[in-house]
This record gives structure tokens, C-alpha cells and sequence, in this order.
């Protein structure tokens, strides 16, 4: 199996484990990673939205923040309000560039005593050079190549955990701290990236297969592949950085400024200061300036639509372009995730993807296609 992907690809703490479990294998980000089990992207995809699954996400990247000046120096990397977080609460939040396009899109964790970062895999080598660079003088950048990530995703979530858990496990939405799973010490937070209620779980190497194991003992809970990841975080209308999120793109086109607070906004007590700060606050003060916006679609037929199809407005002018599409097996038909110029991006406006020279016609749509189940109470 190994034989048939380029080398050398990484593999995580699981690999043996993976193909225990008679996993299909494929590079990604440069790991050999899960893309489905014997179960199928279909089932695994809907087992997870009724029940529970278990992803590899070991490939993520992770590094701690230390010392008193770690939030205030995260902040000139950062649009969010990274001072202000609580101990014991989560924030998503976007590394920007002096264009006000992200190079990268990442989970920040306030243990209390240090930040825990949790990059994506493909930009981690760039993001720990980053750190280091503009603020390791301000505060240790410590990588943690020595931890594993696993993501417990579903209604069936918690459950599954409390089987194995000893103490109190995160309670709502974003909350996290460190819990015992199976006589192993973790740090857990209620997140994750399908829309479901669920559970991202950092754990030593050395224990990872051991609590892994664990969790697939737990009633209901299935192990899933990426095959099914991108499908889950589709129906939830996240985006996936290098396809819907690029350093081209700013964050209030790709319709993220719910991650901006208002103390990091125009007016507030810690404006700016992140790079591309006037380009963005630019857009967020005069909305003329966003020429072109993230939106859902969904096709009229039933055939899949792809990343990188054109969008055409009624007089067949090129208006956008589909950044993620496939199909929702939780609404038995396609959907899709795309840029288009801000003119055509009111729900229910109308206009084609143009497949093999064919117009389709396709509807802008409010996202998420399908509703959270975070537990925000």
C-alpha cells in the first residue's frame, strides 16, 4: 500500500492503525492519510451526523504560545481579540498578510497559563517560521511535533467520551481544558470542523493509538476518513484553507468577519495593528469596497460541481468561480461554495456554472446547507 504513494510522505501516530482497520490510504498536506474505511465516504459521512466518528487530524499543526506578552503579541499577527480571550475558551482566528489576504486559518486555546495554537497542515512549516519570527522575541514559540490530534465528531460525541473520561469534560461550544481519557492526560476542546457537536483531543504520540482504541470501544462511534471530513465541513459551509480561504482572498470577502471583534475594528480600543489592517477595516467600513463575496449555491440537477468551474451571470459574463462542490449526503444532492462579484450574492439571485461548455443553472443560497449542532448552552 505505502508502496503506491510518493516518497516520503509522513505518517501520523495512527498509521498502523489505519490500515488495521483496512483504510484506504492517500498523500495529503504530506502525510498518508485515511481518505475512507471499508464502511464508505457515504455511511462514514452520515454515521457522524447521527451518531459518532472519529477522525485522524494528527496532521494539523500544533504550538504553544509562552510568557505574560504571548496574547498582545499574537495580536499583530491576528485580526481577533486574542487579549480578551478567557482561560478556558477557544477562537478561531486568520493569520493575514500586508494585502489583508490569509495565509492562514487557525484555533487559538487560552489554558491559563499558555495559548495553544492548532494550524492547518499544509502551512504549518510556514506558520511555526512565522511565530518565530515576528514575535518570538516577545514570547517561546514551542512546537509540539510530540502530540497527536483526534477529532470525536456527532450527536453521539459526548456519550462516547463519558465512557471514557474521568472528571468533567468541556460543557459548551469553544470551552476546552484538560481531562483524563482513558487513564490518559489530554487537552480537549469542544470543537471541531463538520458541524456537529464534538470534541478535538490532543494527546501524546506515544498514547495516541492507545486512546484511539479507546474511543472506537465507545458505543456508535465509527472511524471516518477525509473523504468524509470535506463532505461534513461542506454541508456546514466552513471553508478549507487553499481552496475557499487563499492570500488573495480577505476575510470579509470570504464572509468571515464574525471572527473579528469590535475591539480589533474602527473605533475600538485595539484597532488594527494586524498586517493588512487598512485594506480590511477599509472593506469593513464601506462595503462598496468588497467587490466580490463567499456564497452558497445549490444546482438544479443532480450533477456534481467542482472547484474551479466558472460562474457566469444571464449575459454569460464570468462572475466568480467555485472554490468547493461535491455532493451532501445529508440532503441527497450537490452543493456548493464559491466567489462571486458582490452584485450577484443575495440569496436567491440566479446564475450558471458553465460545465463542458453546458450553463447549469444554479441559486445562492444562506449557509450553513446543513444546521450546526454545536452545543453553545
Amino acid at each position: 500500500m505505502s508502496a503506491q504513494l510518493p516518497d516520503p510522505l509522513s505518517k501520523t501516530p495512527l498509521f498502523d492503525l489505519h490500515v488495521r482497520l483496512g483504510a484506504r490510504m492517500v498523500p495529503f498536506a504530506g502525510y498518508e492519510m485515511p481518505v475512507q474505511y471499508p464502511l464508505g465516504v457515504m455511511k462514514e459521512h452520515l454515521h457522524t451526523r447521527a451518531h459518532a466518528g472519529l477522525f485522524d487530524v494528527s496532521h494539523m499543526g500544533q504550538v504553544e504560545l509562552h510568557g505574560s506578552e504571548a496574547a498582545a503579541a499574537l495580536e499583530t499577527l491576528v485580526p481577533v481579540d486574542v487579549i480578551g480571550l478567557p482561560a478556558g475558551k477557544q477562537r478561531y482566528a486568520l493569520f493575514t498578510n500586508e494585502q489583508g489576504g490569509i495565509l492562514d486559518d487557525l484555533m487559538i486555546f487560552n489554558t491559563g497559563t499558555y495559548l495553544h495554537l492548532v494550524v492547518n497542515a499544509a502551512c504549518k512549516v510556514q506558520d511555526f517560521a512565522l511565530l518565530q519570527t515576528k514575535i518570538g522575541s516577545r514570547c517561546e514559540v514551542k512546537v509540539r511535533d510530540d502530540l497527536a490530534l483526534l477529532a470525536l465528531q456527532g450527536p453521539g460525541a459526548e456519550a462516547a467520551l463519558k465512557t471514557i473520561a474521568s472528571g468533567e469534560i468541556p460543557q459548551t461550544f469553544m470551552q476546552g481544558g484538560r481531562v483524563k481519557l482513558a487513564g490518559i492526560d489530554c487537552l480537549v476542546t469542544r470543537s471541531g470542523y463538520t458541524g456537529e457537536d464534538g470534541f478535538e483531543i490532543s494527546v501524546p504520540n506515544a498514547q495516541c493509538e492507545a486512546l484511539a482504541n479507546a474511543l472506537l470501544g465507545a458505543p456508535d462511534v465509527q472511524p471516518i476518513g477525509l473523504g468524509a471530513r470535506d463532505s461534513l465541513r461542506l454541508e456546514a459551509g466552513l471553508c478549507l484553507y487553499g481552496h475557499d480561504l487563499d492570500q488573495t482572498t480577505t476575510p470579509v470577502e470570504a464572509a468571515l468577519t464574525w471572527a473579528m471583534q469590535k475591539v480589533r475594528r474602527t473605533g475600538g480600543a485595539r484597532a488594527g495593528g494586524f498586517p493588512g489592517a487598512d485594506v480590511i477595516l477599509a472593506q469593513l467600513d464601506d462595503p462598496s469596497k468588497v467587490k466580490r463575496k463567499r456564497v452558497g449555491l445549490k444546482p438544479e440537477g443532480r450533477a456534481p460541481i467542482r472547484e474551479g468551474v466558472e460562474l457566469h451571470n444571464e449575459s454569460g459574463e464570468k462572475i466568480g468561480v467555485v472554490t468547493s462542490g461535491g455532493f451532501a449526503p445529508s440532503l441527497n444532492a450537490p452543493i456548493i461554495m464559491g466567489y462571486v462579484d458582490s452584485a450577484f450574492s443575495s440569496v436567491n439571485t440566479k446564475i450558471y456554472a458553465i460545465l463542458r461548455g453546458n450553463r447549469a443553472l444554479v441559486t445562492v443560497v444562506a449557509m450553513p446547507f446543513v444546521q450546526h449542532g454545536y452545543r453553545r448552552q
